[in-house]
């Protein structure tokens, strides 16, 4: 489908978990809905690519009060822009499109969550070890969110990462060090390579880790 010209950003990938709830729907009826909604401007110019609110409505299955209450979120939530030049008319985003596109997954079981902490703990680990160019260490690792739950299927699995300036005794003794922005993306797509459900926040202090959070490796312990 072609994009409306907006200045959301690109379109990424996008993964829903079956079974939980997106702006109030289930996910395939997010992401089906999504799609029949976009058919309508397949092959419009960007400037002519418009929905209307009726059109959301019914492609959404929804009454008109409904409707207007999924419009409001998805305009808040960027996924729809209002156009200034036509009140009534909705300019659909990248955001949109890419919802539209989301791969549906089922959720993660909590035995395979803790295998992957296990595997993010390996992969701290041999970075602080070896990555001896990174400018980072991961000082420690921690999991919030769903994780923290007594629930056996997971949404995700979010980490929290509490970095420091690499110690001068861990440092390469040779060649120059990198800068702190490309070691935090190196850890990040490290840990993101584990599994699409997880999710990665850096922080610089422990007390900036979402609560509840369990420590899962601490370097210096």
């Amino acid at each position: 489908m072609r994009r409306a010209n907006n200045d959301s950003p690109p379109a990424t990938p996008v993964t829903l978990v079956a079974h939980r709830r997106y702006f109030g729907l289930d996910a395939v009826h997010l992401r089906n809905s999504a799609s029949r909604l976009l058919t309508r401007v397949v092959g419009l110019a960007p400037e002519r690519a418009r929905v209307r609110r009726e059109h959301l409505a019914r492609d959404f299955a929804m009454d008109t009060r409904a409707g207007e209450a999924l419009v409001e979120q998805f305009v808040a939530g960027g996924l729809l822009r209002r156009d200034d030049e036509a009140p009534e008319a909705l300019l659909p985003t990248d955001r949109l499109h890419a919802l539209a596109a989301a791969r549906v997954v089922e959720p993660l079981p909590r035995e395979r969550a803790r295998r992957l902490v296990s595997r993010a703990c390996d992969v701290v680990r041999k970075a602080n070890a070896e990555w001896v160019r990174n400018a980072l260490e991961v000082d420690t690792l921690a999991v919030f969110g769903s994780y923290m739950s007594r629930d056996a299927l997971l949404h995700d699995l979010s980490l929290g990462v509490v970095v420091r300036t690499r110690d001068p005794d861990r440092r390469v003794r040779w060649g120059r060090l990198g800068n702190r922005s490309a070691g935090a993306a190196e850890l990040r797509d490290a840990l993101l390579a584990l599994s699409t459900f997880v999710i990665v926040q850096f922080v610089s202090d422990s007390a900036g880790l979402p609560r509840p959070f369990s420590v899962v490796y601490r370097l210096d312990a």
